[in-house]
């Protein structure tokens, strides 16, 4: 594997490569976290380990970014915070392992590959979601049902795809509340209720059958 480390500590940092280049690996070094990004942007790599505390741009703010651009490579993060809000951050922005330092190298390498060969081994991404007549194209961004465009608004557009992701299962506002809103606690508001009514007026209008149904007590679920 070709792995880009994006740490500060050069002495942590040479004992990682020595341990990978040993394994077989092939291995960047770079101790800035403005000029890791730039690297992880224009290069091809098989993973990164990422370490949390850097100069210049920390670890989740390059995660967040790679992310956002699109760059799926596998990342371990490395950070000697390794209380479970430190982890659980981590994890969100997009990391695919998380490994608190001081950690064995063997440790290392092991969560390396894993990650690596999760990777390799995913399935294609999805670009187009379908429930019965509805479909939702990922990449433009677009819904249709029995051919007619339906026009949303960006929160719309989120939790239509998070219900469709998830059609045939209950959802509840719980749930709507952490992936679409991001909120770990219920605000105590009827926000979600006026955006699945709206919803629901643009999806099933002039339907022969309903596809968002309430679950009285519990939350929504989207099926035929």
């Amino acid at each position: 594997m070709r792995i880009l480390i994006i740490e500060d500590d050069e002495n942590n940092a040479r004992f990682m490569e020595k341990g990978l280049k040993e394994a077989g690996h092939t291995v960047e070094w770079c101790p800035s976290g403005a000029d890791g990004l730039a690297m992880a942007l224009s290069e091809d790599f098989d993973a990164i380990v990422l370490d949390r505390m850097l100069p210049h741009m920390d670890g989740v703010s390059i995660l967040k970014t790679l992310r956002s651009e699109g760059r799926e490579t596998p990342i371990l993060l490395l950070s000697a915070l390794g209380q479970l809000d430190h982890r659980v951050e981590g994890l969100k922005a997009g990391a695919d392992d998380y490994l608190a330092k001081p950690f064995a190298f063997s440790e290392l390498l092991v969560r390396l590959e894993t990650i690596a060969r999760r990777a390799r081994s995913a399935p294609a991404a999805t670009t187009k979601l379908t429930v019965g007549d509805l479909e939702l194209d990922l990449v433009a961004h677009a819904a249709r049902r029995g051919g007619r465009t339906i026009d949303l608004l960006p929160r719309e557009y989120r939790i239509l795809e998070y219900l469709m992701r998830n059609a045939g299962r209950t959802v509840t506002r719980t749930m709507l509340l952490e992936n679409v809103w991001d909120y770990q606690f219920d605000p105590q508001t009827n926000v979600i209720d006026v955006h699945i009514s709206r919803l629901r007026r643009k999806i099933d209008k002039d339907a022969a059958a309903p596809l968002i149904h309430t679950v009285r007590g519990a939350g929504y679920r989207l099926s035929p």
